[in-house]
């Protein structure tokens, strides 16, 4: 279900900045590097895991109208459809 609240650009928003003021500096380990995070930017709550979907449904089974936002750790983006992902870190 859509989150009313938030539109698509104040997701993007509130994730980045949740990622980069307090989320990354936790999680972007050697372990973690290429995997996908999902972030419910309205609790700050996250889940970290190798499919989008899955990790997403953990943070909607908390918070059904979740606003969530996605990023791969130490990528550019969670996919690349033609084109390559380009390492961050």
């Amino acid at each position: 279900m859509p989150n009313p609240k938030l539109n698509g650009e104040e997701i993007t928003r509130c994730g980045k900045e949740l990622y980069e003021k307090s989320i990354r500096s936790q999680v972007e380990t050697a372990e973690n590097i290429g995997k996908i995070i999902s972030i419910n930017v309205e609790t700050g709550e996250y889940e970290i895991g190798d499919d989008l979907v899955v990790i997403s449904r953990r943070l909607q089974a908390k918070q059904a109208d979740a606003a969530i936002w996605a990023e791969r750790i130490g990528f550019n983006a969670v996919y690349a459809v033609g084109g390559t992902l380009i390492r961050t870190v």
